[in-house]
């Protein structure tokens, strides 16, 4: 079984148990037909019995002695009854009195002899006549020398004048070969047979379909499965079939769209990567074989070390923000919560980038709705997302330009928003700035950063559980990051305030 297919398998269980089930059920209806055609039949043979039975009494001497009836006209009567018996059930008739003398009715010459030989003896009914001359009636299958008889006895009586007295004169028999009555239902068993293998093929065939409608498709998703491990993310399943299966084809079409964004992205990822790397290390590179073979005079020697230092920083920021990135995807690190105040580590940030907000002449407008504004957060993951704003709000702003920082309670959360009024960012680059290593400059001009920055950003957030967004791009970039609200772990929060630095 186990070398089968799915459907092959399902195919055989299906049919095996409906082949089963169909036995069983025509088994039952046959049984029941069967038993059925013998009850009727011997209810009608004790019917006839019955009548026979009154008609055996009138030819009593003493019913008749006050009677106009000819005994000779009742005898006629009963030898007609019992001819009808035989034609029509195939059975003969016979009148036994109480000193067990019996007589036989409708006896043609023809069959008088074979008849004789299948007339019970006394001994073999001996168990059932003294029922019978009891008063009660017997429905029995004996066995005669010639095989199996249905039997039926009933008593016939004999009344006083006053009916009083009731008195068993003998019994009416009427017997009939097994074999007669098996006939009337041996065409029952084709007509079962016939029935029963017209429903299984029927049942087969609807197996068959519902087999092939569940398996098709897993079939074509396991097909879809071994292309896509040759590394095909393009193949699709069918998403057709029950509820379930069609579910589980969606399932697995987004599975691969989310494979092959994420093959795409590693590819991405080996290429900004390759790039990044390549433009310090051949920058590093050039110098030094310059300063050694001559080309760089040794007069430029400090100014050439000097880049040559700022390529090994920027190296160095790359590698570390690839390992925090890293980090934070594996979660290697877990988030150390506290309760801190974003306004008073927002401060921290601005005095520890004084000299570039110097050097390029920018105006920091503060807006801090309060003085004091607490977040339950990790205070230096979200010290470097405030970092990595702050550094693109300076780097991308031109001089003497204005850095926003804007921080406000809303609901159960805290807003704070970096905005700078440079270029902006295009409509069409919005959607992928939080991507590794997409940068807005296509060019990757040397000291426009590593394309990591918001990256770090964005996943940070999500590890808190809060959202970084983009909310414009036009006349300078504005992003908002949303952060749970915390408690003063020494009083209320402080006043309203703004100021500008």
């Amino acid at each position: 079984m186990r070398s089968l297919s799915m459907f092959a398998r399902l195919l055989i269980v299906s049919l095996s148990v409906i082949l089963v089930c169909v036995a069983v059920l025509s088994g039952l209806t046959y049984t029941y037909q069967k038993n059925s055609v013998i009850d009727s039949r011997m209810d009608a043979l004790k019917t006839q019995a019955r009548d026979i039975s009154y008609l055996a009494s009138r030819l009593s001497m003493d019913s008749l002695s006050n009677s106009d009836l000819d005994p000779s006209a009742v005898e006629e009567y009963i030898n007609w009854k019992s001819r009808r018996i035989y034609d029509d059930y195939d059975a003969y008739t016979m009148v036994v009195d109480r000193t067990g003398k019996y007589y036989i009715y409708y006896l043609q010459d023809h069959l008088r002899e074979d008849t004789q030989k299948t007339v019970p003896s006394a001994s073999e009914l001996a168990e059932y006549m003294n029922l019978a001359m009891q008063g009660e009636e017997v429905v029995k299958q004996t066995q005669s020398s010639d095989g199996p008889y249905f039997t039926v006895m009933v008593p016939w009586v004999q009344s006083n004048s006053l009916g009083t007295i009731r008195t068993v004169m003998g019994y009416v028999l009427i017997q009939t070969a097994a074999q007669t009555v098996h006939a009337v239902y041996q065409d029952m068993i084709w007509q079962t047979a016939l029935a029963a293998v017209g429903v299984f093929l029927f049942a087969a065939a609807v197996v068959f379909f519902v087999a092939q409608q569940i398996t098709n498709p897993i079939a074509a998703m396991a097909k879809a499965a071994g292309q896509m491990a040759r590394g095909n993310f393009d193949a699709k399943a069918p998403e057709e079939g029950g509820k379930e299966i069609a579910e589980l084809g969606r399932s697995f079409n987004q599975m691969s769209v989310q494979l092959g964004s994420l093959e795409q992205s590693r590819r991405d990822f080996v290429a900004n990567v390759s790039h990044e790397l390549r433009s310090p290390v051949t920058s590093i590179k050039g110098f030094a074989q310059g300063m050694l073979d001559g080309t760089i005079p040794p007069e430029m020697h400090e100014q050439y070390l000097q880049v040559v230092v700022d390529e090994t920083q920027r190296l160095a920021k790359l590698i570390n923000n690839l390992l925090n990135l890293s980090r934070m995807e594996n979660q290697e690190t877990s988030l150390a919560y506290s309760h801190f105040d974003l306004n008073e580590m927002l401060r921290r940030v601005l005095i520890s980038r004084m000299t570039q907000i110097d050097d390029k002449s920018l105006d920091i407008d503060v807006q801090f709705q309060d003085e004091a504004c607490f977040v339950h957060a990790d205070a230096d993951q979200i010290e470097q997302v405030a970092i990595n704003l702050l550094d693109n709000a300076i780097k991308y702003t031109p001089a003497h330009g204005t850095v926003t920082l804007i921080t406000r309670p809303e609901g159960d959360h805290i807003i704070m928003r970096v905005k700078d009024n440079g270029l902006g960012i295009p409509a069409a680059d919005a959607p992928f700035i939080f991507d590794r290593f997409y940068k807005v400059d296509k060019a990757h001009t040397v000291g426009k950063g590593t394309g990591l920055g918001l990256a770090i950003c964005k996943r940070i957030m999500e590890r808190h559980n809060q959202q970084i967004r983009l909310v414009s791009g036009e006349n300078g970039a504005e992003f908002e990051i949303t952060l749970e609200k915390g408690t003063n772990p020494g009083g209320t929060h402080g006043d309203t305030g703004a100021g500008k630095n």
